[in-house]
């Protein structure tokens, strides 16, 4: 098959899921009110103290958006697995890393919207002053919702056919996730600091280099492990 036909089987893999959680509703608000929730339990935990509620907005963010996306990641293949749907989208004609790509661009876009709101109500929970390199910040959100989102499709992929997969996606998502969720919480504080002592640029090109590195492995591994 040729590069059209495989990216038109990525767009309509994409399509698909975006629509039914479109339709649906469900699952996104009940992502979206995880992550909320979970800002306003870190707010309490935190105390009163507005430094240091500042001072950990970062790495508050990041946790509310990986454990709120775990959520999205155990729906990826939950439709086709309740429907029976899963196997006939194996057999049919082309390669099967477009199947990954397709579910890995609609999280993307699924998680992306989420990390948005939940930014944006963190920004205000925690009263969070937005820096002037603010674009430099949105990059350091991209790289790490990519990686995350990245390996969060390729573990939800090698659970699905679990019945455990609740559990078991979060134990061998977590520790896969240290690198990425180190670099981008340490990039986002250097970033709404003023990045004062130029520490920003080190860990993004961490991020760049765990998003190419996995990007690339997952898709590799794809075939192998949907089929075990």
């Amino acid at each position: 098959m040729s590069w059209k036909d495989d990216w038109r089987r990525v767009r309509a893999i994409a399509w698909k899921d975006l629509t039914t959680e479109r339709r649906s509703k469900a699952g996104f608000n009940g992502v979206v009110a995880l992550g909320v929730t979970i800002l306003v339990l870190f707010g309490f935990a935190l105390g009163p103290d507005t430094q240091a509620i500042r001072d950990a907005a970062a790495g508050v963010l990041w946790l509310a958006a990986l454990f709120s996306a775990v959520l999205a990641f155990n729906r990826s293949y939950q439709v086709e697995l309740e429907s029976g749907a899963l196997e006939p989208l194996l057999l049919y004609p082309g390669a099967r890393w477009t199947i990954f790509s397709g579910k890995l661009l609609a999280n993307l876009a699924f998680v992306g919207l989420m990390l948005v709101i939940v930014v944006m109500v963190g920004i205000v929970l925690f009263q969070v002053t937005v820096p002037a390199g603010w674009p430099a910040l949105l990059g350091v959100l991209a790289l790490g919702a990519v990686g995350i989102v990245a390996l969060g499709t390729f573990y939800a992929a090698m659970a699905s056919r679990s019945r455990a997969r609740e559990v078991l996606l979060p134990l061998l998502l977590f520790p896969m996730l240290v690198p990425v969720l180190l670099a981008a919480i340490e990039a986002s504080r250097a970033l709404l600091a003023g990045d004062v002592m130029h520490e920003a640029g080190a860990w993004v090109k961490l991020l760049v280099a765990y998003d190419v590195i996995f990007l690339v492995v997952t898709h590799l591994a794809f075939e192998h492990v949907i089929e075990a």
